[in-house]
């Protein structure tokens, strides 16, 4: 075997493939997507190519995962292959940044780092607020790529990269980049892409390094009680969708009825809530029933009588409450769902036969192949935890593998538990991971023998990366379980189209150059991204919005912090409360508006409330008049400015006007907005900087200078303008004001 020869790769570590190489001199020649199937070495793609920036170019190496146990990795696989010392023989610093690392420490990392591995979210975060710039990055490494559509935080950051660096290089990495042509072509111009290398697994310098993978499909049949459930739930279906097209909506068929159509059904119906047509709360009504009525058929095509009895339950009870929604009342009304529920009492409790299937299955492979390593992948946590159990009772290391966030009483896993856990998987102490889709991206588990499909799935993208989780060192196998007459067999077929779609597509752009926006545009200066325009202090939770990245390219100075109350703060009398139409209108039904309108206008002289988006009257069932009676309530007898925008970007338009209105400079952010502090040091500074003409940055100084507010307080005016910054006439004002009587 022959390995890379090079001065900052560690000799006899990363092996000599012809179309890594390849692969890696075009990356070097200008902005690259790299489509690769998983396995077959994207990552050492990187590493090849951050070496010779590093050694031709110097600067910094970022490099971006969509979560932390791959973040993880990517540095453990940087820090195993790469060597490059400086100049007095130490080691360069490796950086991990994820939410879990303090701002503060981000920052200092930043200084001392060459080689950062972050989640884009925080890196994002932080040059929103300034605490680093990536002027000096000579290659951003973006990994997932396929997600940089939308608002997704990589579109932020590459944008930003490509205006702001000195020698900008980006290089995108993905198995999967989806399989329609403009997903693809947003993917590229989101990241400023301009050549797209591509291989298959049947390509003449690849296939030496494929191991054989065995694809099989076993067709499941319905017991039949499921399948009597099946039939009484798809006709309950069929009832309400012929109620649509009554009403003159434009319907699928109950066969086609995917979440895109579905989408564009709800849309149909939101456009006439707007136009003040009174049937469409009915058609909306109609719509909600169906999807919870879908819910009850997945539940039957993947999970057994047991978890349908159990949701049919829950739905009658909702039904029958007095807070219950209209459409669990309509359905717990319906004669066909009562009977439904009525046979259901009287199942036996039986789980899928899917169930004892993958068990068998699983059991098989670890009986001849005892070192196997397994995945299973399931739609539900539900599915994961009867899997989990099911395999436990035959003595198998079985463990969860789902996302952080919690379900009903389903607690998530952290991502450091996930990292324990596929720890355990690559040395064996676990021998078989249930997993959800938070498995499908990214796992370096080399030798994992087995992957089962619970359910097939329509997504070409998700369907890519889990074959990838096998025949990686090795063959390997993989099966899907498909349940006869279920949308298991639509998906089987749809997954497999738009595979190979998505290589036909892919193998049409490869070493094309594409057009982007970014690219042909003219690099802004790096000033224009230094926060030199008025200061605004951001609630944390609003970092992800598309007002905060507006906000950032007019060149506002950004300051995130946790906010008691309010979402931005601009000087020490503006205090704004933003709410989306939606927002709105929940917290005035389902909340208290009125009362945290109360506590905005208490914490701050200036309060204001921005509302966002163009359909207020059209987001509940309320009387135009008794919306305007509300607005008229918080302008006139609580003294609180409305202001209506349209979308995020003329809020943050908004917000910045209000800003230079402000006059406020970019190091004078005050803190009188916030209620809470965390010590006596904040507490003088905000008593200090309360004085006219003061603010944060003299409030400091001042009080560096005379060590106590009483000891300020009794300076002369002479005194005070010893300090640099303070003139005459703000020290004779503060001078004064301080003795004046009240």
């Amino acid at each position: 075997m022959k390995f890379i020869t090079h001065p900052l790769i560690r000799p006899d570590s990363i092996e000599e493939r012809e179309y890594q190489l390849a692969i890696a001199m075009k990356a070097l020649e200008g902005n690259t997507m790299v489509v690769l199937p998983t396995g077959l070495g994207k990552t050492a793609i990187a590493l090849l190519v951050a070496a010779s920036r590093l050694h031709h170019t110097g600067g910094r190496i970022l490099v971006l995962a969509p979560t932390k146990p791959l973040v993880e990795q990517h540095m453990r696989f940087f820090r195993d292959h790469l060597v490059f010392p400086d100049s007095e023989g130490h080691a360069h610093a490796c950086g991990m940044f994820t939410g879990e690392t303090p701002p503060d420490e981000r920052k200092e990392g930043w200084i001392t780092s060459r080689l950062v591995f972050a989640t884009p979210q925080v890196i994002k975060n932080d040059l929103i607020a300034g605490r680093y710039d990536l002027k000096d990055v000579t290659l951003l490494v973006v990994d997932e790529c396929h997600r940089a559509v939308g608002s997704y935080a990589y579109v932020f950051i590459a944008q930003r990269y490509m205006a702001s660096a000195d020698h900008p290089l980006l290089l995108a990495i993905t198995a999967s980049p989806g399989g329609e042509r403009e997903r693809v072509e947003e993917v590229s111009r989101n990241l400023g892409i301009q050549v797209v290398e591509t291989r298959t697994e049947s390509d003449p310098d690849v296939r030496p390094y494929v191991h054989e993978k065995e694809i099989q499909y076993i067709t499941v049949d319905l017991t039949a009680p499921l399948e009597e459930a099946l039939k009484i739930l798809h006709e309950t279906i069929d009832i309400r969708l012929r109620g649509l097209q009554k009403m003159n909506y434009t319907v699928p068929s109950r066969e086609k009825l995917s979440m895109k159509a579905l989408t564009g059904l709800n849309l149909q119906i939101q456009e006439r809530i707007r136009a003040r047509d009174r049937s469409a709360y009915e058609a909306a009504s109609l719509y909600a029933e169906i999807m919870k009525l879908r819910h009850a058929v997945a539940l039957v095509e993947s999970q057994g009588s047991v978890a349908l009895k159990r949701y049919l339950e829950k739905l009658a009870q909702d039904g029958a409450a007095a807070k219950g929604s209209k459409a669990s009342r309509r359905l717990a009304a319906d004669p066909r769902f009562r009977h439904l529920l009525q046979k259901a009492k009287v199942w036996t409790e039986e789980h899928h036969p899917k169930l004892g299937i993958a068990v068998s299955l699983v059991k098989a492979q670890l009986a001849a192949y005892p070192e196997s390593r397994c995945i299973v992948f399931a739609t539900y946590r539900d599915t994961v935890q009867l899997l989990t159990e099911a395999l436990r009772a035959e003595g198998i290391a079985a463990e969860r593998f789902i996302g952080q966030a919690t379900k009903d009483m389903d607690k998530g896993l952290t991502q450091k538990k996930q990292l324990e856990i596929l720890n355990r998987f690559r040395e064996g102490l676990v021998k078989v991971l249930i997993a959800t889709s938070v498995g499908e991206e990214g796992l370096d588990v080399p030798s994992t023998d087995l992957v089962v499909f619970f359910e097939a799935v329509p997504s070409e993208i998700r369907s890519i990366q889990r074959k990838g989780r096998t025949g990686r060192t090795g063959a390997g196998k993989i099966i899907v379980l498909v349940t006869k007459g279920t949308s298991d067999e639509i998906y089987r077929y749809v997954s497999a189209t738009k595979e190979r779609a998505m290589l036909h597509e892919i193998k049409s752009m490869g070493r094309k150059a594409t057009q982007t926006l970014i690219a042909d545009a003219a690099q802004k200066s790096i000033t224009s991204y230094m926060g030199g325009g008025p200061a605004i202090t951001v609630d944390d939770r609003e970092a992800s919005s598309r007002v905060v990245e507006v906000l950032s390219e007019l060149g506002a100075s950004i300051q995130l912090k946790r906010m008691s109350e309010g979402d931005y703060a601009i000087g020490d009398r503006i205090l704004v409360e933003r709410k989306t139409a939606t927002d709105f209108m929940n917290t005035l039904v389902e909340r208290d508006l009125f009362g945290q309108l109360t506590k905005l206008s208490v914490a701050a002289p200036r309060p204001v409330l921005i509302v966002e988006g163009k359909d207020l009257f059209s987001v509940r069932n309320i009387h135009p008049n008794a919306i305007r009676g509300v607005i008229a309530a918080i302008t006139v007898d609580m003294g609180i400015p409305v202001i209506f925008t349209s979308d995020e970007g003329e809020t943050a338009q908004m917000l910045f006007i209000l800003a230079r209105r402000e006059g406020n400079p970019s190091e004078g952010g005050k803190m009188h907005p916030h209620k809470s502090y965390r010590s006596i040091k904040e507490q003088q500074e905000y008593i200090v900087s309360s004085f006219p003409g003061i603010g944060l940055k003299n409030a400091r100084l001042l009080l560096e200078h005379f060590g106590s507010i009483k000891e300020l307080i009794d300076a002369s005016a002479e005194d005070l303008m010893e300090v640099k910054g303070i003139g005459e006439k703000i020290a004779e004002q503060f001078f004064e004001l301080a003795r004046k009587p009240y």
